[in-house]
């Protein structure tokens, strides 16, 4: 079994996938400082299932996530394939070659894997334990080490020694079947503890036992009542169906009975309806001739009335002795009558000549009143156009007045004043004389 190679992929100072192939005979690697010796030696631990933080020389288990330079960005994952020969069988597993990988995600997820399939750490560690390497074996030596180790206790050289025999894989499982031992006595006495206290409770859960026997025997009881009831009920409810069923024949029988009558009722009311309307005609021409046939007989009532009082009349004037007037009298009389009424008529065509007269006569006087009307009306409106220009020229006269007044007492002589008073005299006179005209 010797190490094949190794592929780390964004673990710390390896951004890209770099991949070291190890043959046979090859038993170190050389380099320069800074050249990332360190790292493949932490990415060769943390495969392996390294824990400790310190012994990765980080802060945290994120920072093996390669974290970015100036020229590119830093990843979100960190990852570790470690493959290792297995052509003599070392490692306890069907497979000639065996690949170990780890992947770390920046959120803190991390996946374990044995030749691409998902396992746990206690996987891997047993795996590597049974051939002598793993994360605590003694093939990991880092810097500081070796003074360690050479400045160790006994105790400490011992547990070097122990790891170099392969004692310290039996170690752990030594210390890991304590703890399932001490896990099982502890579950042992709780056991015990379980069984003390349902021993303590046997008794009462014997006695609701006892009533829970008890329960079942009277619930069963109680079903075989209920049934029995069930029972009788079901036969009377038998009983009382046939009852009704036979009830139910029997009125299904009336009820066809009754349907019968009914379909004979309702052809018979066809028949009569088809009857009826056969003999409606014939019907209203009796009834017209009937109220034709009344009315012929109240006329010849009132007729026969009015012949037996006619008759009666004849018969009281027949015996009642006449005094008649003589007809020349009467012929007389009618030229009278005539004569007086072409007189009357004759008053009549003159009255009506007069009468048109008066309504010329009163159609002119109304014209003559409306052409007065009108008259009276324009006259009011010129003397009110009158009694207008009369104040004006008053106005008119008073302003001169009042000048020629000024007039004379400006100039101051004797000559000019008789002058200015005839001159105002004289309008004042036309003023006067315009103003009487106006008026009268």
């Amino acid at each position: 079994m010797y190490l094949k190679s190794m592929t780390l992929r964004g673990f710390k100072s390896f951004a890209s996938a770099t991949t070291m192939n190890f043959e046979p005979g090859i038993t170190c690697i050389v380099g320069p400082n800074g050249s990332g010796k360190s790292n493949v030696v932490d990415g060769l631990a943390w495969v392996m299932g390294e824990q400790g933080v310190k012994s990765l020389r980080g802060g945290k288990m994120e920072d093996v996530i390669f974290a970015g330079t100036s020229g590119r960005a830093p990843l979100g994952r960190a990852e570790v394939v470690l493959t290792i020969d297995n052509t003599d069988g070392a490692l306890p597993i069907d497979y000639a070659e065996v690949t170990i990988s780890r992947t770390m995600f920046r959120n803190g997820g991390s996946d374990y894997q044995i030749n691409g399939q998902n396992c746990r750490l206690l996987d891997v560690q047993e795996l590597l334990s049974d051939s002598g390497i793993g994360r605590e074996m003694h093939v990991i030596v880092g810097q500081g080490q070796l003074d360690s180790i050479l400045r160790a206790t006994p105790e400490g050289r011992r547990g070097f020694v122990e790891e170099a025999a392969g004692v310290l894989k039996h170690r752990k499982r030594k210390e890991k079947a304590l703890r399932k031992l001490e896990s099982t006595e502890g579950n042992v006495h709780r056991l015990g503890d379980l069984i003390a206290e349902i021993r303590r409770q046997l008794k009462p859960l014997g006695r609701q036992a006892e009533v829970a026997r008890r329960a079942v025997t009277i619930q069963a009881e109680v079903r075989d009542g209920r049934s029995r009831l069930l029972a009788d009920d079901i036969v009377q409810a038998q009983s009382a169906l046939e009852a009704e069923l036979k009830d139910e024949a029997a009125l299904t029988e009336k009820r066809a009975q009754i349907e019968a009558a009914l379909r004979e009722a309702r052809d018979l009311e066809a028949t009569l309806e088809d009857a009826l309307r056969t003999d409606a005609p014939a019907l209203q021409a009796a009834q017209d001739t009937w109220y034709q046939l009344s009315g012929f007989g109240e006329k010849i009532k009132g007729t026969a009335r009015i012949a037996a009082d006619r008759i009666r009349s004849l018969n009281d004037e027949a015996d009642e002795p006449r005094a008649g007037r003589d007809p020349e009298e009467l012929e007389l009389e009618a030229a009278r009558v005539r004569e007086t009424e072409a007189e009357i008529e004759a008053e009549v065509v003159a009255h009506s000549e007069l009468l048109a007269e008066a309504v010329e006569k009163r159609q002119q006087l109304e014209a003559q009143h409306a052409e007065e009307e009108r008259r009276i009306a324009a006259l009011i409106r010129a003397a009110a156009d009158r009694r207008e220009g009369l104040a004006r020229l008053t106005g008119q006269v008073n302003a001169l007045k009042s000048r020629g007044g000024g007039g004379a007492g400006g100039v101051g002589g004797g000559g000019a004043q008789p002058a200015a008073g005839g001159g105002g005299a004289a309008v004042a006179a036309a003023v006067f004389c315009r103003v009487g005209w106006a008026v009268g």
